[in-house]
């Protein structure tokens, strides 16, 4: 009986995934940001240059390398990184737990499911944030621009629509999103 009921449970996530997927995902993404792989310089992401793409976000950028905040409009981040762990992590404070209202705890863990992501809400010391986490070296400048605005535009969307902005997979609970704000933080952090 066991078997069964994990075949049909997998049966039922393969189905759900494969209608998630391909045609059915509204991928929102401007190929405008986005690079080839190849023309990336293929160079590990570090402190250094982190600090020079959070600059063309936030040229009043306060910390120091490893750990900074940054603001745009206002959304005030905390970027964290640790180069000997290799991880990163972008981290967005929204509200205390104790003024959610009834129902927002199950709206975000909807979002987590559609409409955040890269960036996810999550709950740390009686408060709500958002979070983007990544291993550091992998990320490319791309990456990490888009999951910044993610995060930072997920906070934005608290109390609304919920959303990362960059994109929404149908099947699930989330409707529209905002991408004006998202798209605003890739503009200046992938300006050339």
């Amino acid at each position: 009986m066991k078997n069964r009921k994990g075949a049909i449970l997998l049966f039922g996530f393969l189905m759900f995934s494969v209608s998630c997927g391909g045609d059915d995902a509204q991928t929102l993404v401007s190929e405008d940001h986005l690079t080839n792989e190849a023309e990336v310089s293929g160079l590990p992401m570090n402190n250094e240059r982190m600090h020079e793409l959070l600059q063309r976000v936030d040229p009043e950028l306060q910390g120091q390398l490893g750990s900074w905040v940054i603001s745009h409009d206002t959304i005030k981040a905390q970027v964290i990184t640790d180069e000997r762990a290799d991880r990163m992590r972008v981290i967005v404070p929204i509200i205390k737990v104790e003024d959610m209202e009834e129902g927002e705890l199950l709206r975000l863990m909807q979002a987590n499911f559609d409409s955040s992501l890269d960036a996810r809400y999550g709950v740390a010391n009686g408060v709500v944030w958002s979070a983007f986490i990544h291993p550091l070296s992998a990320l490319s400048d791309e990456e990490f621009i888009s999951g910044l605005a993610q995060a930072m535009t997920a906070a934005n969307t608290f109390g609304s629509t919920y959303s990362s902005g960059a994109l929404i997979f149908r099947g699930g609970d989330s409707g529209d999103q905002q991408r004006d704000y998202y798209e605003s933080i890739l503009e200046k952090g992938l300006a050339i």
